[in-house]
């Protein structure tokens, strides 16, 4: 590098700097969000550093949801790291990480895409070019659902060292020679799989950029050319299909895509890379969660969209193959159809398209886009159609606008509400997106609100088995428990192999004092999901209240193992330990202080844990500190019905009418008594 090169890349670097620090300036307090809750915050293993090496052999260990459990170790290592700076889910150091990797990256595509221009090109402006690019990358509003969600480091991350591993072979010829550049495609798989995708991208990067065959349009010099290629990338080419095979092994069998047919996925994404392309020009109909579904047959006419979009793509490639001086442009085509290959192919993943899948392809999109316009500008400028100041004076109004834009869909990730409600608007097809919106009203008590949207996502997500969750829980919000229950057997029905039916219901159960039926629903979903917390400590509180001590021990332990410093688990095991349950806790409390309000609640207590005599006993307490209390005697009463001694029943009852005639419990516990005379 000469003494100039070296003064401007400083600059671009300050710049690159100060530009993405001010668009993302407002992100580093924004909320987490969909599967940040079970890999991070739901997710006991990242708590500790201790379990960094577990994340490296267990693959379970990256989240509570087996459906979701995936071999990612680097990304529940850094987790686990971001973690531990504070001891706590602090939110800034969280996406101080994202953020640091993202700027990098960035910094890091100014010298790749210099190296490939000062290659193929003659130009005395591919140090601009390429800064355009670095910067266009950094602050176009597509990236920001990649940085803005935590989890989606693992595409930050894996793309990050498949940048680092060309910027090494291209800059060290000792790196070059030891294929040092392997490493970081080791470190990138670790994070995300898609980093295998360098081994067909590094073989079109040595067929187009290291051959001395330039014209690729001639049959010979392409065989040529590709024999030269493959010779040279055979090492790496092993390497990436031995990591792909690793991977594959070190990944849960409860692992699963979630998605449907494999036609109608792939007929689908001819479309969906449309979207993706037309984005880079039009990024304003960004959703968090599309209402996009798969196609039910090639008659659809967004298929032919999709289909003519590709055939004019493909058509642009085989014309730019045949000069040198266009290869950048290939190049970034090639790219973009590679990287897109894992998420739009013949692998169904759950949702056809998402935002942040368009974080790697768009590498090579920009290169395409921009180095395709600075030819047309030079064509224009040689014509004298446009001049120096006027090039320079829409490039920076196109990168503030993207910066615009990208600082306004942080705004749209601050919370929960503002990105669901998002959502509503730009897919309101979306039934996942219309539930999630209802339950941030159901948590505002907005609870007409909430009925509204899950109405309308019931009719788009029938089957949905979280919807019916959360139509459980808005009834026994209201107060409606028989509608709630019905509801919590719908989602088991719907939902049966996933933790989260059988986890809610159990709660419920628990909530309303049926530790039996509880412990029976939570037992499914600890057999389903064994890390996730929630579960166990509902478990342990209704093994606590049955006095089922020795599984209590157990549990806690166990907990413990995954989560040592657990408060809950640690009171658990000591109540394990000195076999002491809140009733027994809560009678040494109310003989000390003798009062008849707290026997009447003990005798609820054992009535509850159908410890008839005992509640008898503290009701009979509770009288002795005031002979005229009704509901002790009515307490008595209900007792002597389970007991089946219905004439001590009704002499019980007789006795809590004469002191109230009103209380209706009473007088429906007599009538029960005196049938059963």
């Amino acid at each position: 590098m000469n003494a100039t090169f070296k003064r401007n890349t400083w600059y671009f670097i300050l710049l690159a700097i100060l530009a993405t620090l001010i668009t993302y300036s407002n992100h580093f307090d924004n909320a987490f969000h969909f599967d940040d809750f079970h890999t991070i915050t739901e997710n006991p293993h990242i708590r500790s550093l201790n379990n960094i090496p577990s994340f490296f052999t267990d693959g379970t260990t990256t989240s509570n949801l087996p459906q979701n459990q995936t071999y990612r170790p680097i990304v529940a290592t850094s987790i686990a790291i971001d973690y531990w700076f504070d001891n706590s889910y602090n939110l800034f150091f969280f996406h101080l990480d994202n953020f640091l990797f993202f700027l990098t990256q960035g910094i890091l595509l100014f010298f790749f895409f210099h190296k490939i221009l000062i290659t193929s090109s003659k130009s005395s402006y591919s140090f601009h070019i390429s800064a355009v690019c670095a910067l266009l990358y950094l602050l176009h509003p597509v990236m920001a659902e990649t940085v803005n969600y935590v989890i989606a480091r693992s595409d930050i991350q894996s793309t990050f060292f498949v940048i680092l591993a060309f910027v090494l072979y291209q800059y060290s010829d000792f790196g070059k020679r030891y294929y040092l550049y392997s490493i970081p495609i080791l470190i990138g798989t670790l994070a995300k799989p898609t980093a295998l995708m360098f081994a067909p991208l590094f073989f079109c990067y040595v067929l187009l950029f290291e051959s001395t065959t330039e014209n690729l349009s001639l049959v010979k010099k392409a065989k040529h050319a590709i024999q030269r290629a493959l010779k040279k990338t055979v090492p790496i080419l092993l390497f990436c299909v031995i990591l792909f095979i690793f991977q594959r092994r070190m990944t849960p069998d409860t692992y699963t895509t979630a998605g449907g047919t494999v036609f109608n996925y792939l007929i689908t994404q001819p479309y969906v890379l449309f979207h993706y392309f037309k984005s880079l020009f039009l990024p304003f109909s960004l959703s968090a969660d599309t209402d996009l579904n798969p196609f039910e047959s090639v008659w659809n006419y967004k298929f032919f969209i999709g289909v003519i979009f590709i055939l004019g793509i493909c058509y642009a490639l085989f014309n730019c193959l045949k000069k040198k001086v266009h290869y950048p442009i290939a190049f970034g085509i090639l790219w973009f159809f590679i990287a897109l290959a894992p998420t739009s192919s013949v692998i169904p993943l759950a949702e056809v398209m998402n935002d942040h899948r368009m974080f790697f392809p768009y590498i090579g999109l920009i290169l395409s886009v921009v180095y395709f316009c600075y030819l047309k500008l030079e064509a224009y400028k040689k014509n004298n159609w446009i001049n120096y100041y006027t090039i320079i004076s829409g490039t920076i109004v196109v990168l503030a606008l993207c910066a615009f834009g990208t600082f306004q869909r942080n705004i749209v990730w601050d919370t929960e509400a503002s990105l669901w409600k998002d959502v509503t608007v730009k897919s309101p097809k979306n039934g996942r997106g219309l539930m999630n919106y209802g339950v941030i009203q159901m948590g505002k008590g907005n609870y007409s609100e909430a009925e509204a949207n899950f109405s309308k996502a019931l009719k788009l997500t029938p089957n949905y088995h979280t919807l019916f969750i959360n139509l459980a829980i808005l009834h026994k919000a209201t107060g409606n428990k028989k509608e709630a229950e019905k509801y919590f057997s719908t989602a088991i029905t719907k939902g049966h192999k996933y933790y989260s039916p059988w986890y809610y219901y159990g709660q419920f159960l628990t909530q309303n004092s049926r530790p039996q039926e509880a412990i029976e629903k939570l037992s499914m979903s600890h057999k389903i999901s064994p890390n996730h917390l929630g579960t166990r400590i509902l478990l342990m509180q209704n093994y606590l209240s049955l006095e089922n001590w020795d599984l209590l021990h157990q549990l806690a332990k166990s907990t413990l193992k995954i989560d040592p410093k657990n408060k809950e688990a640690l009171k658990y095991l000591d109540d394990s330990i000195k076999k002491q349950s809140k009733f027994s806790k809560s009678e040494s409390k109310t003989v000390f202080e003798s009062s008849a309000i707290k026997y009447l609640n003990l005798s609820l207590d054992h009535y509850r844990k159908k410890k008839y005599h005992e509640c008898i006993e503290a009701a009979q307490k509770a009288l002795k500190i005031n002979p005229k209390y009704a509901k002790a005697y009515n307490n008595i009463c209900a007792a002597y019905i389970e007991l089946k001694l219905y004439q001590k029943a009704a002499n019980a009852c007789k006795k809590a009418l004469k002191i109230d005639a009103n209380l209706t419990i009473a007088r429906n516990n007599l009538k029960n008594a005196e049938v059963n005379l």
